[in-house]
């Protein structure tokens, strides 16, 4: 497979993670409209206690998907403020080659396929990304004894 230009690359890395966090909000958006039907049929039985404690478990698990559903918006917004120029510096929304892999600087979503090269998504405050963040191809990041020499950025 004809490796793409790291420009084009970027594009598709860019689509295929806003599909990603789109298909995350979207599942969790359904597990809780679920939980909360669940909740509304919760019949109340003779057994009074039985029923208060189905129902806290299931405000409890509302609560919890409520709270991973927040945290998806927030990267489905994180990815709308990226920059979608190219830089001569490493900059948050930043597609990285380096010697040990690419890396998209963007927020922490891990390793994906994207037109069959694997692309790791990083956070800018993670240490990778804090340390490639304003350095410029050819300069090497240092993280636990392995180095990440820029080869290119688009």
């Amino acid at each position: 497979m004809e490796e793409l230009p790291l420009h084009q690359l970027k594009q598709t890395v860019l689509a295929t993670y806003r599909q990603l966090v789109k298909e995350k909000v979207e599942g969790l958006q359904a597990m809780l409209q679920d939980v909360i039907d669940s909740t509304r049929n919760e019949t109340k039985s003779s057994a009074g206690d039985k029923y208060e404690t189905g129902r806290a478990m299931l405000q409890i698990e509302q609560d919890n998907i409520r709270k991973q559903l927040q945290e998806a918006l927030e990267q489905k917004a994180s990815f709308e403020h990226l920059p979608p120029d190219r830089s001569s510096k490493v900059t948050n929304g930043s597609l990285v080659k380096t010697g040990n892999g690419i890396f998209f600087i963007s927020i922490a979503l891990g390793k994906t396929s994207v037109a069959g090269i694997a692309v790791m998504s990083v956070s800018a405050r993670s240490p990778l990304g804090s340390k490639l963040t304003g350095m410029k191809t050819g300069e090497t990041a240092t993280i636990n004894g392995r180095n990440y020499t820029i080869e290119e950025i688009a």
